[in-house]
Formats: structure tokens, sequence, C-alpha cells
């Protein structure tokens, strides 16, 4: 009894990923009686004693919690419209924008300007997919220069890996700067970035194939 598909391995619904009461249902997979069953296709990830399933396609979720990247297209009294790839945009209010005070009437532009991008964390999802940002946490921020690619959202945990492992390892071989939303947006930022770029694709491409890790590093010059 236990796992009967092995992590990373491709699944389709009503695969049966395990058997017993050893590991827990997450995502995409559901219970039953003494069986966890796939519910999509998808990849199996296996944390500890949760099951869930990576989906190879998709579009994004929004849901609280979420670090997204977001571009400023509008500016009001009370704060900004963010335009996070998804079909509503999102609120970043005034109070949720700095710990410092804001004076009514103030030139918003100042903190943050049409175009500009940030990376913020998703406070709420409200009815009708209304979502409120907070620029107030670690990591959280506006992005200055560098460039930004679009990702598979589908993509994103592999691309971070477990822990930020795969992150990690992309920072530290490429020495570039890199921020990664959960919404499928990559900013990056350094010299010579091509490579990077093209480990990010990779990771797209074969986020499902055992050696992926191996793959990149030497891609990136680390062997």
């Amino acid at each position: 009894m236990g796992l009967i598909i092995k992590e990373k391995e491709f699944v389709i619904p009503g695969d049966i990923v395990a058997e017993g009461i050893d590991y827990l249902p997450a995502g995409g997979v559901f219970r039953e009686k003494d069986k966890i069953i796939a519910g999509q296709i998808g990849i199996v990830s296996v944390d500890n004693r949760l099951i869930k399933l990576i989906p190879l396609t998709g579009i994004y979720k929004p849901k609280a919690g979420d670090v997204v990247i977001g571009q400023v297209v509008n500016i009001s009294f009370n704060g900004w419209s963010i335009d996070m790839g998804f079909s509503n945009l999102a609120l970043l209010s005034v109070r949720d924008a700095t710990s410092e005070f804001i004076e009514r009437k103030s030139d918003l532009s100042r903190y943050f300007d049409f175009d500009d991008y940030i990376v913020a964390k998703i406070s709420n999802v409200g009815k009708g997919n209304l979502i409120d940002l907070t620029m107030k946490g670690h990591g959280l921020m506006k992005l200055r220069d560098g460039m930004l690619i679009d990702v598979s959202p589908s993509k994103v945990p592999r691309i971070i890996g477990k822990q930020g492992s795969m992150i990690n390892l992309l920072k530290d071989l490429s020495k570039c700067q890199v921020h990664v939303g959960q919404n499928g947006k990559v900013w990056i930022n350094g010299d010579n970035c091509e490579k990077l770029i093209e480990a990010i694709r990779v990771i797209e491409r074969e986020s499902h194939i055992s050696g992926l890790t191996e793959k990149i590093e030497k891609l990136l010059g680390g062997r």
C-alpha cells in the first residue's frame, strides 16, 4: 500500500495514484475509499504526505496569498489598477501600497506610475473575482529595468522548485536577478541573461521529464 504512480509521472483522470492512508489528496486528486485518484491530466507531485497534480496546461486562477507580477494601467484617487494578465484588473489601494503615510490628493504617480511593474501579493479575492493586492511584505517591490517574459502558470511550481530549489539554481548559475509570479510572469535583470531565458523555456517544455535539474545545470555552465 502506498504510491502506485511515482512522482513526476504523467496521469490522466481516473488513474489510481496511491492506495492506503499514508498520503493525503491535495490539488487535482481526490480520495475514493482507500484510493487517491487523479481528477485531471497532469504530473504527480509529492510533498511529504501530500499528493497533488501539476497541470500540463491551464489558465491562472488567482487566490489569496499568491505572489504576482503586474503592470500599473490606471491611477485613481484611492489607488492603482494593476494588469496581472487575468480577466479582471486588480486593485492596489493606497493603504496597502506602503507603510508610509500618504496624504489625500497626493500625486500617487510618485509611488507607482503608469506602466510600472510591481511584485505584489494577493490579499483577497472577492465576489466576481475582484482582486485586492498588497505591497506590504518581504520581497514585494517595484521592479526597475530588466525584462518580462510570459510562461504557462501551470509551469510556475516547476520553475520555482521544491523549497525554491530550481529558482535558486537559476539565480546562482546565471548571476541574474529573477522574480517569478504565480500568474506566469517572470522578470529577469542582469548581464547576458539569454541562457537563463533558454533554461526557463526548457523547464516549460520538459517539466515532466526526469533529470531536468542536471540538464539545467549543464545548460547554465554549472557542470
